[in-house]
């Protein structure tokens, strides 16, 4: 089973990246949807991190793990 997340990448106040990640995106996100997510989360200033508030956006990604269960009972 493949599991994905979107890891958005922000700079803080310090200059260092903080990563939000979102379970699950939507299978159609686009890049202008979290374009703007992002932006709104620094206008808003939603979420600060160790090194202070999130000032800029460093970059995003879609991840996807492939999991395998074993059924070991």
């Amino acid at each position: 089973m493949a599991r994905s997340k979107l890891e958005m990448i922000f700079k803080n106040q310090l200059d260092k990246k903080t990563i939000i990640s979102v379970d699950n995106p939507k299978d159609d996100l686009t890049e202008e949807e979290v374009s703007t997510a992002m932006n709104e989360i620094i206008l808003k200033n939603i979420f600060s991190s160790s090194g202070g508030d999130l000032v800029a956006i460093s970059g995003a990604r879609i991840v996807t793990t492939n999991v395998q269960e074993l059924n070991l009972a």
